[in-house]
């Protein structure tokens, strides 16, 4: 799945007419850790059910028209790879904006298992 395919399929959802903002979130795999150690690779594992349940919580705030989420898992991937792709749609900035960080932080404290490889120096 990419990107432009979740905004495509957003942008023919059956309420699509009161979506007033589509929201994206591309993560990457990056050079470097936030310890800043250099980074050769990452692994991604997901809780399917819990990436459900956030999902539909998140869905059922007001204004919220539909969340979409891939997350490439059980993979190698390197650095530039894409991680994560979270898409929000719904009626207003301030709505989409505020659950779209909610659902990208709760999905990476509670969803996700991240490995990370490391390169020698």
């Amino acid at each position: 799945m990419n990107l432009q395919s979740m905004i495509d399929q957003i942008k023919n959802h059956p309420d699509a007419d009161k979506i007033g903002m589509i929201l994206c979130h591309n993560g990457i795999v990056r050079a470097t850790s936030r310890d800043g150690r250099k980074v050769s690779g990452l692994r991604i594992t997901v809780d399917h059910e819990k990436l459900k349940q956030v999902v539909d919580a998140q869905k059922k705030k007001p204004g919220i028209v539909e969340i979409l989420v891939h997350i490439a898992e059980n993979m190698d991937l390197t650095v530039g790879d894409d991680v994560m792709f979270l898409v929000v749609a719904g009626d207003i900035r301030d709505t989409v904006i505020t659950v779209l960080q909610d659902t990208l932080n709760t999905i990476k404290e509670t969803v996700t298992q991240k490995t990370q490889y490391f390169s020698e120096i």
